[in-house]
């Protein structure tokens, strides 16, 4: 019995690259979080983060795949959340996301084939040309949409990160198998 949905709107040619992937890689500003920037009155940043996508996250490094954060800002509480989840790869204040990219490529056994980026704006549209499988979500800039792979139907902050991890997950065959786990 299926109780996830997620590869039916994918090519046959996408699940196939889904199936090879080994590293999930997120933005954080519009992805993890709804891309707004609060500050309290002394100056400190406060941001939100889902916990649908923080399962997901688990949820691929249980099924093997290694999870990287490639974002633009520099955030104590991005390092927390990282490391909280267990993010093998942290790489903050890069605005050159492909460049970051490649230097976590040439640190692993990962290329491009074997990689899944999740993105919302201009400084990721490098990067999810060059993966395996790029996402963007729906309150992502309209360029992101014309070239990403697939769309979330969650908004960035709003459970986008913990689709794009159900449907690798899904693609690889592995998302019955976890979900059973809870019942």
């Amino acid at each position: 019995m299926s109780y996830f949905n997620t590869s039916a709107a994918l090519s046959g040619e996408l699940i196939e690259r889904l199936r090879k992937v080994s590293l999930a890689v997120f933005d954080v500003d519009g992805v993890l979080t709804d891309g707004h920037l609060n500050f309290l009155p002394d100056g400190t940043e406060v941001k939100s983060f889902n916990t649908l996508d923080g399962l997901g996250i688990k949820l691929l490094q249980q099924a093997g795949i290694e999870t990287a954060i490639i974002t633009g800002r520099r955030s104590p509480q991005v390092e927390m959340r990282a490391k909280a989840l267990g993010i093998t790869h942290l790489l903050q204040g890069r605005e050159d996301k492909l460049v970051a990219l490649k230097e976590i490529w040439a640190q692993t056994a990962h290329g491009s084939d074997t990689t899944a980026y999740i993105g919302d704006d201009w400084p990721d549209l490098a990067a999810i040309r060059a993966v395996a499988f790029g996402a963007t979500v729906p309150n992502g800039h309209p360029l992101m949409l014309q070239h990403a792979h697939w769309c979330t139907q969650r908004a960035g902050g709003a459970g986008a990160g913990r689709e794009f991890c159900e449907q690798i997950l899904s693609a690889r065959g592995q998302l019955e198998s976890i979900v059973s786990e809870y019942l």
